[in-house]
């Protein structure tokens, strides 16, 4: 499941940021340097329209990586 979460995570980091960027589990955003806070908005926007999920208050802050993130999708697809 993580793995296709990722496939499609990669279309929306495609659309949100302007330089390419390879999603793999262990990226994070201090490897990305256009990655600041109005893109975590913009594709934390992405994502729960894209998904059809909604985040909690500080749910997305807690993951540390991509895969991390991947396992939050899959948790929240999961209970809805």
């Amino acid at each position: 499941m993580q793995s296709e979460i990722i496939g499609r995570l990669q279309n929306i980091f495609d659309d949100v940021f302007l330089e390419p960027v390879v999603v793999t589990p262990q990226l994070s955003a201090h490897e990305v340097e256009e990655w600041d806070s109005l893109i975590q908005i913009s594709l934390l926007v992405s994502i729960e329209k894209a998904f059809g999920i909604r985040f909690r208050v500080g749910e997305v802050e807690a993951t540390r990586n991509v895969g991390e993130l991947a396992d939050l999708i899959a948790r929240r697809l999961e209970n809805s």
